[in-house]
């Protein structure tokens, strides 16, 4: 099967899966049937190209390193330049559209306009995007399922760890209770940096130096990504839809340095923590700091690592860790929707 891929957005991530489409094109082909064949590329600062033949992949990359462009790959005949991400989505022949813009999580925008075109055009799409999944779900699904075409965002959670995936198809049969989690490495990398006897602020300049977080660290420290990956989590694990907004949300920027040696002195060990939970039918989501003891197996996930457990009534605890960012690992969670993609679709 030869699968027609369009990217808008060609930043570090989608760079990574490009790489790892020319580097494991032989395994994708012989254990997994699948030849992917890259069509398009549009990027609001690396400008467009499109031709229905397909692209070098290794002469884009080359190209994109060392111009920091991509409509700088060598003119030949049928190629064409300048679309912008919607012309991209309705006019070219990709089947499966890789949505990895840089989105406003306040308003999901411009990747909740780009799902949108790709389903309503009878197109797939893959994203790593936390914005559309947390605000849109319901909206994007019911067009999904309308237009019978797929979508996979595996990565909005923890990036290549199977957040979503797993506890699907491994824990199937289980009612999950509770999900609770580490989902945030910059918060939980501070915290311990903190147990070492850093300052807050020093610890926060550390993650910024090592690149876990960025020059404004708002959206890390103050929980606004941990709440939306708990609403995804609603979303899709517990069935229900609840708003970003309506979850409980505090961050970890007046925890200091005291509360944290204190909690050590006691055995504890402070952590942010996602938790979701369903109780009589009803599903409530937080994220706040909590004080957790040293037994509790989530207290032992140090530095940028993320971790979730989910409470299941038939298996139990089930404690999931991993990588939860990273531009391979986030690279990685697009070609596992891209391969549960194909797999969908020689079943059916």
């Amino acid at each position: 099967m030869t699968l027609n891929i369009a990217f808008i957005g060609f930043g570090g991530v989608g760079q990574a899966l490009a790489d790892m489409l020319f580097k494991q094109k032989d395994r994708l082909s012989g254990e997994h049937g699948l030849d992917i064949k890259v069509v398009a590329v549009t990027d609001m600062m690396k400008g467009a190209i499109y031709h229905p033949d397909g692209l070098d992949i290794q002469q884009l990359l080359n190209v994109v390193h060392q111009t920091n462009r991509v409509d700088t790959y060598p003119d030949q005949s049928g190629l064409i330049k300048g679309l912008d991400s919607i012309e991209t989505i309705r006019n070219t022949n990709a089947d499966m559209i890789v949505e990895v813009t840089f989105t406003d999580v306040e308003t999901g925008q411009p990747a909740i306009d780009h799902i949108k075109t790709a389903f309503q055009n009878k197109k797939s799409v893959v994203t790593t995007n936390k914005g559309p999944v947390a605000l849109a779900y319901e909206e994007l699904l019911e067009i999904a399922k309308e237009n019978d075409v797929y979508w996979g965002f595996e990565g909005t959670v923890m990036s290549g760890t199977p957040a979503l995936r797993m506890p699907i198809t491994a824990l199937a049969g289980n009612e999950i209770k509770e999900i609770r989690g580490i989902l945030n490495g910059t918060t939980n990398y501070i915290l311990s940096e903190m147990e070492q006897g850093f300052t807050y602020e020093d610890a926060l300049q550390k993650a910024q130096n090592l690149g876990y977080a960025e020059a404004d660290p708002t959206s890390d420290v103050e929980g606004y990504d941990a709440r939306y990956k708990a609403a995804i989590l609603s979303h899709y694990l517990m069935e229900t839809p609840i708003h970003p907004k309506n979850i409980l949300c505090n961050g970890i920027s007046n925890i200091t340095g005291e509360m944290v040696q204190q909690a050590k002195q006691d055995n504890k060990r402070w952590k942010l923590l996602a938790r979701i939970t369903k109780k009589n039918g009803e599903v409530n989501a937080t994220v706040k700091p909590e004080l957790l003891d040293s037994s509790d197996p989530l207290a032992a996930v140090s530095g940028p690592t993320n971790a979730i457990m989910y409470k299941c009534d038939l298996a139990g605890p089930i404690l999931l860790t991993g990588a939860g960012a990273g531009l391979v690992e986030t690279g990685y969670a697009l070609l596992m929707d891209l391969i549960h993609y194909h797999q969908e679709k020689v079943r059916v």
